[in-house]
């Protein structure tokens, strides 16, 4: 990974190289709508993305964003928390997602005291990492430099280091700003199915 990047430009990066026209991903926490841009780009034109945020102001700005780069990937938005994703996601594609990217946090420009909570994101995670293909990705791009997001970046930590490396492959690459309140990236792979 080129680490001159910013950390959601690396995310971006490292998934090109792996997504293909036709697989079905997630942006669990669509803000925005970057990381859904991104995706729908990647798996035009017979690729599934399910866009997912709890505030309607982030399904709006990632409609919108969709709209202005005329993609015409199949989009499915979804108002409504992350710890949600498996009754969610309809039933035909669990276990066949190839990539599900979570951006934690607060929506930028939008109301800071709505932000990702450390239980519903544990919650997410592991519901995630059940819905994976077997070689599929899940990203997690924590920001500890905010209220309640250190504490959130912790708790990925250890939920990240705690799982089976047998099962999981785990890459944490940290941002070229060096500080304490710096974000974080997870890169976990699913390398065998899991029951």
């Amino acid at each position: 990974m080129n680490t001159q990047l910013s950390l959601p430009k690396q995310t971006h990066e490292f998934l090109s190289q792996y997504l293909q026209a036709g697989d079905i991903v997630i942006d669990a926490t669509c803000g925005n709508g970057w990381d859904t841009l991104f995706l729908s780009q990647q798996v035009y034109p017979h690729g599934l993305v399910y866009a997912i945020d709890i505030q309607t102001a982030a399904i709006e700005a990632t409609q919108a964003r969709l709209q202005l780069a005329d993609v015409d990937t199949e989009v499915r938005y979804i108002q409504s928390g992350h710890e949600q994703l498996q009754t969610i996601i309809a039933p035909e594609n669990l276990g066949k997602i190839k990539a599900i990217m979570f951006n934690l946090g607060y929506l930028p420009r939008g109301n800071k005291q709505i932000i990702t909570q450390t239980n519903t994101t544990l919650l997410a995670l592991n519901s995630a990492l059940k819905m994976l293909l077997p070689s599929g990705y899940v990203t997690v791009l924590a920001y500890p430099g905010h209220l309640g997001g250190d504490t959130e970046t912790v708790a990925v930590n250890k939920w990240a280091l705690a799982l089976d490396a047998t099962v999981f492959k785990l890459t944490v690459v940290n941002s070229p700003q060096a500080h304490v309140y710096a974000p974080k990236l997870f890169i976990v792979q699913k390398l065998v199915a899991i029951g």
